[in-house]
């Protein structure tokens, strides 16, 4: 199934007093790079988030932004640190005695003391977090994955319509090169012509020399390679396999290869203006697989 490296989902989930929020958007990257931006609250997650995604995505450059709501009107509660408590008053009887003071200790002012009292948030079992920010990741995943199947489909159907193209312009070549020698051997023989005027033309020379000619510019093997690399990028387009973007990476490059040889052996002005369109569109499909997972 092609993918494309580009896609978008977002999925919220409230479990009771809890509200999980998850925005996924991704885009091309040689490899798989996961951004996660959450409160740290959630931190001890990473690891487990990571995975969870790596399930459903090979590539691509991934930021994921996660917010966590606590509703609950019990999410804080006040502590009570009696033994600090104890201490402030030892050290007040010590000052007592020291300095000859009154001790007028009250309760109100003990509780002014740093820390004597503090809030903090409830406690909350790490499984029932958990189950609520993976239901929220799965939808957005879900959501994301389907984006990029979608956007993949795209690029399939476009390529694909791009290497037909380049299929005609292959055979354009291949019908094109016998009528080079013919043409080459014509005005060979009409250059010797003018030169020998009335002396009679060896034929074997001649044949020698288009031989040669021939042989110079012959592309059939390229040719033959360039065509079976177009016929493998649409079956490999067409196949059910996954994470198929490096691969298509490489046949494109095998591709434009070729298309440079043929380039390199033009004698003639249509073939080079076909290589050059070869080449054009070889690179057009280059540009749009980098965006395949």
């Amino acid at each position: 199934m092609i993918k494309s490296m580009t896609g978008f989902g977002r999925c919220e989930v409230s479990e009771g007093e809890r509200k999980f929020t998850v925005e996924m958007k991704g885009v091309n990257h040689r490899y798989l790079d996961v951004n996660i931006r959450m409160p740290k609250k959630l931190n001890f997650f990473e690891t487990a988030i990571r995975n969870l995604l790596k399930q459903s995505i090979q590539r691509g450059k991934v930021d994921i932004f996660i917010t966590y709501e606590d509703l609950s009107e019990n999410q804080m509660s006040l502590k009570y640190n009696e033994k600090l408590a104890g201490e402030y008053m030892d050290y007040f009887s010590q000052m007592e005695e020291s300095f000859s003071l009154d001790n007028d200790i009250r309760v109100s002012t003990l509780l002014r003391c740093p820390e004597v009292l503090t809030m903090g948030e409830q406690a909350v079992d790490d499984e029932e977090l958990w189950n609520g920010l993976k239901k929220a990741l799965e939808g957005a995943t879900s959501q994301f994955v389907e984006s990029r199947t979608l956007e993949g489909e795209h690029l399939r159907n476009d390529i694909i319509k791009k290497l037909d193209g380049m299929l005609d312009l292959v055979g354009y070549i291949e019908e094109r090169a016998p009528k080079i020698i013919a043409q080459y051997r014509e005005k060979l023989e009409n250059k010797v012509r003018e030169l020998l005027s009335d002396t009679q033309i060896e034929e074997g020379r001649i044949a020698a020399e288009v031989v040669i000619f021939a042989d110079k510019i012959c592309t059939d093997e390229e040719v033959v390679r360039l065509r079976s690399h177009v016929v493998h990028m649409k079956e490999t387009l067409k196949s059910e396999e996954n994470g198929i973007g490096r691969k298509l990476d490489f046949i494109a490059q095998e591709m434009n290869r070729e298309a440079n040889t043929i380039l390199s052996k033009a004698n003639d002005l249509e073939v080079s203006n076909v290589g050059i369109d070869l080449k054009t569109e070889i690179e057009k499909v280059r540009e749009q697989i980098q965006n395949i997972e």
